[in-house]
């Protein structure tokens, strides 16, 4: 236990001096103006974890479809105006992404702690996905903060840079450096996959029809996901959903990747040893996510006057 709380020590002041040479954002950008606020949002996403435990797979996920649209902005959030398109609707997103209730709860019990709404939307999904994570058994990281929100969003870019579960590892590859994100970015954020669940329309293609995938996983992944409806059901992405760990990359390994993107970093290409890798150095893996989750968390942010602190994160201030 003495061992595994030194590694995460580690981990933290390590990501604390890269995230301030990251940007101009900072850990500890709330600290005179508020300091309860991050105890404050730990405690709402420690309690809807326990309440139900996909739900920290449903907040990490928020921050990841948020950031490959536009930046960390909090566009996601924005429910549809006369002259808002929301993300919301996007093929990625609609009646898929949750935990929006959540970031709610989180945005009112912040903004009471620190007496005003200091607190961006954007930062919110940042902290709340680490929190997730650590909740679930996984990494802690220093989150770089002082993003704003965004007062517009796109679904037509959500369509465009929201990675598929059907695309292949050249797509993937592509689909992240439009990020500033690498190979290593890749798998490690992938490995998130190590928490939550699919709907049977994604990966439906890929257990009737794929041949580099294991004969009884297919199997037993059909018995609720048949050929014909069923589109909604849920299959974990690992065996493991609720729990942080390895259990994703030794699937991979063992050809039981769910999704066909996930399938896709262990295939005879240039992420194989990667995969590898982390299925067999569980430190590694927890390290390198926690890294990229910082790296990932500075795209395109909007900081110093840009933008807006939205009194509720569903809408822009007028």
């Amino acid at each position: 236990m003495a061992s595994r709380g030194s590694f995460q020590l580690n981990v933290i002041l390590i990501l604390a001096f890269a995230a301030t040479a990251f940007s101009a954002l900072s850990p500890y950008y709330y600290e005179h103006v508020c300091p309860e606020a991050l105890p404050t949002i730990k405690r709402v996403v420690e309690a809807a974890v326990y309440n139900e435990r996909r739900m920290g797979a449903s907040l990490l996920r928020l921050h990841f479809h948020d950031c490959f649209v536009n930046g960390c902005d909090a566009s996601l959030l924005l429910d549809s105006t006369s002259t808002i398109d929301s993300e919301k609707n996007s093929r990625a997103n609609q009646n898929s992404v949750r935990g929006f209730e959540v970031i709610d709860q989180i945005k009112i019990e912040v903004d009471k702690i620190c007496g005003r709404p200091v607190f961006s939307c954007a930062d919110i999904l940042a902290v709340a996905a680490r929190d997730s994570v650590v909740a679930l058994g996984g990494p802690s990281w220093m989150v770089p903060l002082g993003r704003r929100d965004s007062t517009t969003a796109s679904r037509t870019q959500a369509d465009r840079d929201i990675p598929s579960p059907l695309m292949d590892l050249p797509a993937l590859i592509e689909i992240f450096k439009r990020q500033g994100l690498d190979e290593r970015d890749l798998v490690a954020l992938s490995g998130g996959h190590t928490l939550g669940f699919a709907q049977c329309f994604t990966f439906k293609d890929r257990i009737y029809s794929e041949t580099n995938i294991d004969d009884d996983f297919a199997k037993e992944r059909r018995k609720s996901c048949p050929r014909n409806g069923g589109d909604t059901n849920l299959a974990p992405l690992d065996p493991s959903p609720t729990l942080f760990n390895t259990a994703y990359f030794n699937n991979l390994v063992e050809e039981e990747g769910l999704l066909h993107s996930d399938q896709a970093l262990f295939n005879g290409g240039s992420t194989d040893e990667l995969v590898k890798a982390y299925s067999e150095n569980a430190r590694a893996f927890s390290a390198d996510f926690a890294k990229s989750m910082v790296k990932m968390g500075n795209i395109k942010v909007l900081t110093g006057e840009e933008g807006q602190i939205r009194l509720n994160c569903r809408k822009v201030i007028n």
